[in-house]
């Protein structure tokens, strides 16, 4: 709750940033300044600390490059910005729309790729906004999970984790493709209260990475092969009769189909394919078989491949296999949408719109003819960064006659564009921030006025629906008018209150809230399937052009052309694009680094901070190379972000491959 400390005034906030934090936190302004941030004590999960890249928030709120006014350029990537009042700005944009729609009689030509910038409920208001436009052109889908929250769903029958601490409760801990000591450092007390107790820690990665370092076993694996690794361990346990037949006899359909592929499957074929000795993948099923109860946590990497749900899906077949689901500090734990419950979330909506997914954004762009693209609005994304083939992409945007972006600084994006708006940060707006691997659930009160002319989604929302209005009476059905709390009232319903067991949504001004969930999942057996069990032979999937059961579909890999894999993982200072251009990275990463194998390094005659190309058919990067034994000889590895100065775009040689699996989950 707002209120004065000294001379100070203190607010409450939620990270809405993409990250399995959602940190919890207090900021303390002066005279309308924003001066000190700390973390807030009433989130138990966040445990009053936030992660690296928020001891920055002030700089960045206050970044000289943030974008103060809306801009037009005179010519699209020319860089000849110059400064429109908001009025023309809309003025602009909403006789654009217009247009288009007298031109084409419809608003197809009317396209909104917008994704995870900010995961605040209001922020939602940019797709209700489209929605009150009518049928519009929609990328949809996810470069980031959806393979993955669709195995859940064919496996379990909706997305649901345990809380974070039921992991204290485990003997056996494997991080599967996840690093949470970049990534999620308030899960790492729970990990290291596991080890205090006895717990066992197992990280299985392609990478040797610092989570790794802590861990009791480490397990390096090829990439993608992850599926093979989990059926070679099933495998083994059938074998020994190492499986729960209570569980499976009464919680799970399809047992014995799956049991009969599994045993048909190459023990020694499968170890190839990992790069696992089989010693190991013995050594491991024996932990598996013999230690419970065991809690897994499947990182969002593994599942970025070609078969990238078929690997989720062995996973949770292991467990499934072993009973180790539903029992305290047991599970699979991907990722949860329980806790968005919120209105704008669960509406379903009467428009038919034309459909892209994001994974083919830039062939869509060539594809589609009737209507063309030809207005384009990007909001909480930066595209010509983080999409495929990004050359690709900037020459098809070449063809939209018009396209806004909504942002804070002038990303790779924004310079291509024709129009850019400036948005508010989290500091300068209210809005409600649910967790997506926690269960809690925050109101992020307003600290600081905006940012010069800053303007927040859902402002820029409303007067774009006003000025539409003004000139075509009754064509955007978007509320012009409306408060912020009108707007949060229309979020919360009953659900959402019983679930966080208040009686009013300003009730979280006095802090976070945790949601009303079973802290293991699944501990009722309530599967959500068709069959009311965990399915190892699932109907839907097989209707959805999917093998039924959980079988090992080998990943794309590398070439003779091309030998070598090309990771692109997290920093421990970025988050995909987001804050690359902040003044701290200046001492911790100060330049792009290809790191590499030093017998990779000796057979290209590549010495130590050479300056190298990696080139695939798409293009090539230019970087510093470094030398670590932490990755296996055919795997170069280069960190996720926006290197301003030195303008290299990782994705530029970056092919827009899709996962077998993700058309349900967005």
């Amino acid at each position: 709750m707002s209120g004065l400390m000294g001379n100070l005034k203190m607010t409450r906030h939620v990270c809405p940033r993409n990250c399995y934090g959602a940190c919890s936190f207090i900021a303390y302004t002066n005279n309308g300044i924003l001066e000190k941030l700390e973390g807030d004590p009433s989130n138990t999960y966040t445990q009053g600390k936030f992660c690296a890249k928020g001891y920055n928030f002030i700089n960045y709120a206050y970044h000289p490059d943030r974008i103060k006014y809306p801009l037009i350029q005179t010519k699209r990537g020319s860089g000849d910005w110059k400064r429109i009042p908001w009025e023309y700005a809309l003025d602009i944009i909403s006789t654009k729309i217009l247009e288009l729609n007298k031109r084409y009689q419809s608003n197809l030509s009317i396209c909104l790729n917008k994704y995870s910038g900010n995961l605040g409920i209001l922020h939602r208001s940019v797709e209700n906004f489209f929605d009150g436009l009518g049928n519009t052109t929609r990328v949809i889908g996810s470069p980031c999970w959806s393979a993955g929250f669709d195995a859940q769903y064919y496996d379990f029958g909706n997305y649901e984790t345990s809380d974070p601490s039921d992991m204290e409760n485990a003997k056996l801990i494997i991080l599967w493709g996840v690093n949470p000591a970049w990534t999620a450092v308030h899960a790492l007390p729970y990990i290291f209260n596991a080890q205090d107790n006895g717990a066992k820690v197992v990280v299985i990665d392609p990478v040797f990475t610092v989570s790794a370092k802590k861990a009791d076993y480490y397990i390096q694996i090829k990439p993608g092969s992850d599926g093979a690794l989990a059926l070679a361990i099933a495998k083994v346990l059938i074998e020994n009769n190492q499986y729960d037949h209570a569980f499976i006899s009464n919680y799970t359909l399809g047992w014995e189909k799956f049991k009969s592929y599994v045993l048909s499957l190459s023990l020694k074929e499968l170890s190839n394919d990992t790069g696992i000795h089989i010693d190991t993948i013995y050594q491991l099923a024996n932990m598996i078989g013999n230690i419970h109860p065991m809690f897994t946590w499947v990182g969002f990497g593994l599942q970025r491949h070609s078969n990238g749900g078929q690997n989720i899906r062995a996973i949770n077949a292991l467990h499934a296999l072993t009973g180790n689901i539903g029992i305290p500090g047991g599970g699979v734990n991907f990722g949860h949408e329980m806790t968005q419950k919120f209105t704008s979330c669960n509406c379903s909506h009467d428009n038919q719109n034309r459909l892209i997914e994001v994974n083919r954004f830039s062939d869509s762009l060539s594809t589609l003819t009737d209507p063309p693209i030809n207005f384009l609005w990007i909001s909480c994304r930066n595209i010509l960064n983080q999409d495929p083939q990004t050359q690709n992409l900037k020459n098809a945007l070449e063809n939209i006659e018009f396209i806004v972006t909504v942002d804070q600084f002038l990303t790779p994006t924004a310079l291509q564009s024709d129009i850019v708006l400036p948005t508010t940060n989290f500091f300068e707006e209210e809005d409600i921030i649910a967790g997506y691997w926690h269960h809690f659930i925050g109101y992020n009160q307003k600290a600081i006025e905006p940012y010069y002319e800053s303007k927040s989604d859902l402002e820029i929302s409303k007067l774009l629906s006003k000025a539409l209005n003004q000139k075509s009476p009754g064509f955007c059905k978007f509320p012009e008018e409306g408060s912020i709390s009108h707007f949060i009232d229309r979020e919360f319903n009953e659900e959402i209150y019983e679930l966080l067991g208040i009686n009013h949504w300003s009730e979280l001004k006095n802090g976070v809230k945790k949601a009303r969930l079973p802290k293991t999942s699944w501990s009722d057996f309530n599967f959500k399937t068709p069959s009311g069990k965990f399915e190892f032979l699932s109907e839907r999937a097989f209707k959805n052009g999917y093998s039924s059961i959980a079988e090992y579909r080998k990943s794309m890999t590398p070439s003779e052309k091309y030998p070598y894999w090309f990771l692109t993982t997290h920093s421990q200072y970025r988050l995909n694009s987001q804050f690359s251009n902040s003044s701290y990275l200046e001492n911790v990463e100060k330049e792009p680094i290809f790191y590499l194998h030093p017998l990779t390094a000796k057979a290209h005659g590549i010495a130590n901070r050479n300056k190298i190309k990696v080139f695939n058919d798409l293009g090539e990067i230019e970087a510093i190379a470094e030398f670590t034994d932490d990755l296996p000889k055919d795997i170069i590895l280069l960190y996720q972000g926006w290197y301003e100065e030195t303008k290299i775009i990782i994705n530029r040689i970056v092919p827009g491959y899709s996962t077998d699996m993700g058309e349900i989950s967005t």
